[in-house]
């Protein structure tokens, strides 16, 4: 193994110094079959008010952050949940190779999807030519890049989250980022097989984290600070990254991911060993080469989506170097301006879906980049997050200095179903992420708060009109900028940290005070920095685990 990355077709020196960490071992991102919880139900509706569960040893917290961790203003429920979702099954299916999302219909034959009446109705309701175009692009179609995958969770398979009582903090991981002032983070994603998490931030470098295998086991009283097993350093500033997602662990060669930073080509790293295994190169019209703003694999990993300004480069992922596919997205002064900053795929059409700083979204067909529709500008801040729901029928959209998450209909492009409200008061580019059955929208905000929103209590009459969140959690005390649901266990992994500036002396005064001190005035935002990844259980208690609770409960009261 070697101590360094080495060098792709083009770029290697970006990756230079980027060696496996000395703890690591060689060691792969572990799989382990897991342990699920039995016997979980959701019968109750409405939120705990008790104190939150104890969570795992956290070395850094005083007496200042105890209240992290609790619940910020409870939200009853209005209406019943279904007593089929939100739960484990006894006998849940495998876990899943692939991150993908599968579109579960009648009729469905392996690979080859055919249209049914389901499929049918998932269409615009209106007119012209972009109407028509996206009203047969939105039925499911027989080439459609693989999406219907045979490695794509089955239908049965839940997630077990239950936010009828306050998620439980089981580690994270914080020393690692407290080694160089401000270094905050900018976001997590778990990789496709649940297996491991990677992180970005402020010293531009990715790193790559092993699920502790304690938690399998419900031994959360022994799990330690997790430490990153590889370190993949950027040249600059990293703009995004993403999972390829066949990504299963088993197998090395799917094991691998990307990122884009400024000034360097599209970099492919190897999630063994933390080397550069390729690069792509895109160049702009003067032939210079230039940075991709983000980044995503289409569902079958065969493509590489890079945006850029008015234009998106599709990279074949077998193919790397500069040869690529351009897509402007302004043909004839006509069409969606402004840089390229975000991506997502349906799950069950073969359409894409791009934010971009201008403040909108457009849809277009995965097969030649038309455009198929242009949804209207209503968000404040250009976007910097969206996600399409399990069953392709709606898109989530969110920008930057917005304090909304919009839900579009896209059987109707146009029409905004429900509105979210968070706190985005900066241009971080702040994730927010949907369970697998799309009835959970989680987001973090500026101010550390984690929202959950149940989709299921918007109004069936589809009203635009403002969801109240189920629960809001204080996770940090600072900008929770990157928030991950595991891909089969009630895991959430929460990411923190902002860019902090420290505030001028107000006066002569103070000025003379600082010259006595030694020191210069700390703003109040530096001293309550935060920056730190963690993990926190979001399912139903085992034994072991509330009896340890009901221990800790009566030492307090003593």
């Amino acid at each position: 193994m070697s101590d360094s990355a080495g060098g792709g077709e083009s770029g290697g020196a970006a990756g230079a110094g980027a060696g496996q960490d000395s703890e690591a071992d060689n060691e792969p991102p572990q799989q382990v079959p897991p342990l699920l919880p039995e016997g979980g139900s959701l019968d109750a509706v409405e939120i705990s008010e008790e104190g939150p569960p104890p969570s795992a040893k956290r070395p850094r917290m005083s007496e200042e952050d105890q209240g992290l961790g609790q619940v910020v203003e409870p939200v009853e429920m209005r209406e019943e949940m279904p007593a089929e979702a939100g739960f484990l099954q006894e006998n849940p299916a495998p876990p899943a190779q692939s991150g993908l999302l599968q579109c579960e219909e009648e009729g469905q034959r392996g690979n080859e999807g055919t249209a049914t009446e389901e499929g049918e109705g998932c269409h615009q309701n209106g007119d012209g030519e972009h109407d028509a175009a996206l009203e047969g692009a939105m039925k499911p179609e027989e080439e459609h890049n693989g999406n219907r995958s045979a490695d794509s969770p089955s239908d049965g398979q839940h997630l077990g989250l239950d936010f009828t009582q306050t998620p439980q903090m089981l580690t994270g991981s914080w020393t690692e980022y407290s080694n160089l002032p401000e270094n905050y983070l900018k976001g997590c994603k778990w990789a496709p097989d649940g297996s491991c998490i990677l992180t970005n931030s402020a010293d531009n470098v990715l790193r790559v984290y092993n699920l502790p295998p304690e938690i399998y086991s419900y031994n959360w009283d022994l799990l330690p600070e997790m430490s990153p097993v590889l370190r993949m350093a950027e040249g600059d500033t990293v703009y995004d990254y993403c999972w390829y997602p066949k990504m299963n662990s088993l197998e090395p060669d799917t094991c691998f991911l990307a990122s884009s930073s400024r000034d360097n080509p599209v970099h492919v790293w190897d999630a063994f060993y933390g080397e550069v295994r390729a690069s792509f190169r895109p160049y702009n019209h003067l032939d210079e080469l230039t940075a991709a703003h983000s980044l995503c694999f289409s569902p079958d990993g065969a493509q590489l989506y890079c945006g850029f300004d008015k234009m998106v480069r599709v990279f074949y992922t077998e193919r790397p170097g500069r040869d690529c596919e351009e897509r402007p997205t302004v043909v004839k002064k006509q069409g969606q301006s402004g840089i390229i900053s975000c991506f997502g795929f349906s799950p069950c059409q073969s359409v894409y879906a791009c934010g971009s700083y201008s403040r909108c979204a457009g849809l277009y067909s995965c097969q030649d980049g038309t455009l198929l529709a242009l949804l209207p500008t209503r968000h404040h801040g250009g976007l910097t997050h969206l996600l399409f729901s399990p069953d392709g029928n709606y898109l989530y959209t969110g920008g930057r200095k917005d304090p909304e998450i919009l839900c579009w209909d896209l059987r109707e492009p146009g029409k905004v179903v429900f509105s979210l409200k968070r706190n985005v008061s900066t241009n971080q580019r702040i994730y927010f992420d949907l369970d697998q059955s799309g009835r959970y929208l989680l987001s973090g905000d500026t101010e550390g708060v984690v929202s959950v929103w149940d989709t299921q209590t918007a109004p069936p009459d589809g009203n635009e009109k403002l969801l109240q969140p189920q629960l809001r959690l204080q996770a940090y005390w600072d900008c929770t900028n990157g928030i991950s649901i595991h891909p089969f266990m009630p895991l959430l992994a929460t990411s923190s940290g902002q860019r902090q500036f420290p505030w001028p002396a107000d006066s002569e005064g103070d000025s003379a005070s600082d010259t006595e001190g030694g020191a210069a005035v700390m703003s109040q935002q530096e001293t309550r920095q935060d920056n730190a990844l963690t993990l926190w259980w979001a399912g139903p208690l085992c034994p072991a685990a509330e009896g340890s609770h009901d221990r800790d409960t009566e030492a307090t009261e003593a």
